[in-house]
């Protein structure tokens, strides 16, 4: 949890704001409450920007989006997991390299716009493949990656990023993790990451805007959160998309985030560490006014306040007792969210 003083709010000292896209400014085409208010209050003190897993689209068709959200955004502003797997095939295959790729316009322009040339069947001998995400992704795409993959156990293979699932306007759908997983399956190995959780798309973006502070907003733990950690950056979970509290309290510890946010206002709101208190065999955590104990493995509530005071102060009775949450009996109330 972040060590912060009373008044300290978690948007204090940073000189950069990344943010991710799905689930943190929008869900499909529909805006996260309250997430354009609170960024376009954020740019008014810090640079902003965002990072983005998604490749199905370009970093321009994102900015006009984000636009139309009601957002100030130019696409130079967009660093997307197709701009880092094509740093990373860079170093693998010589320029001007043909490569098979499954994905979409998001991935095939920046193949392109690095001078890559583009196909979409393992019989036109390709020097690599390169796989994303897009809604147009069919069996026969995942077949000529296979064959490809197959034909030449040493070709590199890229994938934009691995993530299992997608929040959509209707809910949750598959990711790329699950078409890659397909592919794995097939081949027999795992691709190179280039997107979260891997730090290469968080230091291009540190790289092209600045900032000795940057501060990662994003709602998954195993992506958002293990990458900015990794990559050294302030981390903070918004609990507006994937990740829930159960996740929460029961993440390792290099996905735990620094701050927990109900949405993008609590940036603005002062956050205070949680305090201890030992007495008489009980743990005793403050989170704001909830208050949560720790005895004998016990986790429980003694005081209720606000979801996200809550689920701030059991994680840090969770996370403090140095155990795995299936050692502990931890009471439902704890984890629950509304």
């Amino acid at each position: 949890m972040a060590r912060s003083t009373e008044q300290a709010r978690p948007l204090d000292g940073a000189d950069l704001l990344l943010l991710d896209l799905d689930g943190v400014v929008y869900a499909g085409s529909a805006p996260i409450p309250h997430a354009v208010d609170s960024i376009n209050r954020a740019q008014q003190a810090v640079r902003v920007a965002y990072l983005t897993n998604n490749a199905s689209r370009t970093d321009a068709t994102v900015a006009a989006q984000l636009t139309e959200l009601g957002l100030r955004v130019s696409p130079d502003e967009i660093v997307t997991s197709p701009q880092a797997a094509v740093t990373v095939l860079a170093e693998q295959v010589p320029e001007g390299s043909m490569v098979l790729v499954v994905g979409g316009e998001g991935l095939t322009s920046e193949l392109e716009k690095a001078g890559f040339t583009v196909t979409r069947s393992a019989e036109d001998g390709p020097a690599a493949v390169v796989q994303g995400f897009h809604p147009s992704v069919a069996w026969t795409d995942l077949a000529e990656a296979s064959y490809a993959l197959r034909a030449d156990p040493t070709m590199p293979w890229i994938a934009t990023n691995t993530d299992w699932t997608i929040p959509q306007t209707r809910g949750i759908a598959p990711g790329n993790g699950t078409l890659v997983s397909a592919v794995h399956t097939v081949v027999g190995r795992l691709p190179v990451v280039a997107g979260k959780p891997e730090r290469a798309i968080f230091d291009a973006a540190v790289a092209r805007f600045g900032g000795d502070h940057p501060l990662f907003v994003g709602d998954r733990l195993d992506t958002d959160i293990v990458g900015a950690n990794r990559a050294g950056q302030t981390s903070a979970l918004v609990m507006t998309g994937i990740d829930g509290p159960k996740q929460v309290l029961a993440a390792e510890k290099d996905s735990r985030p620094h701050y927990l946010l109900a949405d993008l206002r609590d940036l603005f709101q002062p956050y205070p560490a949680p305090t201890v208190e030992q007495k008489r065999g009980t743990t005793r955590i403050r989170s704001g006014r909830a208050v949560v104990t720790v005895a004998d493995d016990a986790v429980r509530l003694e005081r209720a306040s606000e979801p996200i005071e809550i689920l701030r102060a059991a994680a840090a009775a969770i996370w403090g007792t140095g155990k795995p949450i299936y050692a502990l009996d931890v009471a439902a109330e704890l984890y629950s969210w509304s």
